[in-house]
């Protein structure tokens, strides 16, 4: 699998995979193939939207009223 897709290049990537998988031609051993590539595509499009939540900066309303710039901080665990 090529390495260091945009997520919107992985996920058109799930979608073909899908699309292949819903029409039923694989055989068996290339359908669990074709699923396990799937959930590792899905797997990475996950962990990217998660890193891009990190970065997001969320707008609050400041005790003026007036709306604030603040770095969205995740509570690592």
């Amino acid at each position: 699998m090529e390495e260091n897709l945009s997520f919107e290049e992985n996920m058109k990537k799930l979608e073909e995979i899908a699309t292949e998988l819903e029409k039923g031609d694989l055989d068996l051993n290339a359908s669990v193939s074709k699923f396990e590539e799937g959930m590792k595509i899905s797997k990475e499009c996950s962990e990217m939207l998660e890193k891009a939540e990190k970065k997001i900066t969320m707008l609050i309303k400041g005790e003026d009223g007036e709306l604030a710039e603040e770095k969205f901080v995740q509570n690592e665990e």
